[in-house]
């Protein structure tokens, strides 16, 4: 099952720069939150901060609270982290020089956590889980990059399944897809929340309200509005979330 997410004060800074200025929510579990906003307002840097890959970067830290379930997650080791939030990116980007089997195989294989024995069960759970089981299954062995751009998505999100994660972060995942790639992520997103909390940033607003309980509007590294999708689309509270929501600018 999914865990609640919860920041309180969370700033980012890349060098001197602070980019995000002191964000503080509840993501609830085992729903779906969009994060819209311009680009350049901090979406992707504050899910990067979620699974402590902002910190990654050159000059790049963080500080405030964040929270998965009870749990504060700077009194965790990354790699504990990164085993329970999984990411999916704007881009597919599977191993490539690995197999479809590989790239699902690979992470518990270096964790350590399944048995050989297991993997194949665990490996075929993850892609039909993903929606991939089925056009995959007699291609195992073939290379990721034979799939086409919406198979190696759901091969990604396979990937990030198959550690078990409890949350899913996913940044701009159907952006390079066509429709029909897009409309089968969202199914699977759809599919997914019963089992994990799921935060999406979009900079698709007709995605966000198909698919998301819940939406935050950041603006210049602040969070502007968070609330109902439905009431966020139809009552915005803020002059500036209308402002958006209306295409008056972003």
């Amino acid at each position: 099952m999914g865990k609640m997410i919860s920041t309180k004060d969370l700033r980012a800074w890349y060098g001197k720069h602070e980019v995000l200025h002191g964000i503080s929510a509840t993501f609830e579990a085992n729903c779906v939150t969009a994060i819209i906003g311009p680009s350049g307002c901090g979406k992707s840097t504050f899910v990067r901060c979620i699974n402590r890959m902002h910190e990654t970067q050159p000059d790049a830290k963080w500080e405030g609270t964040i929270r998965i379930g009870e749990e504060e997650i700077k009194s965790v080791d990354e790699v504990t982290v990164r085993q329970s939030v999984g990411m999916v990116f704007q881009r597919p980007n599977p191993f490539p020089t690995m197999s479809i089997y590989e790239n699902v195989a690979l992470g518990p294989i270096l964790s350590r956590m399944k048995s050989k024995s297991e993997l194949p069960d665990h490996v075929e759970s993850c892609l039909r889980r993903a929606a991939l089981w089925d056009e995959v299954k007699d291609r195992l062995k073939f290379s990721a990059t034979s799939l086409s751009g919406g198979q190696q998505q759901r091969l990604c999100i396979a990937r990030a399944l198959a550690m078990e994660p409890e949350i899913l972060l996913m940044d701009e995942p159907a952006s390079a897809l066509d429709p029909n790639a897009t409309l089968r992520v969202e199914e699977l997103i759809d599919e997914l929340k019963a089992s994990y909390t799921i935060i999406i940033v979009t900079h698709n607003m007709q995605q966000a309200s198909r698919i998301a309980e819940n939406t935050a509007f950041f603006l210049n590294g602040n969070l502007i509005e968070y609330d109902l999708t439905d009431k966020m689309f139809t009552q915005p509270t803020r002059k500036e979330t209308e402002d958006y929501i209306t295409g008056r600018f972003g």
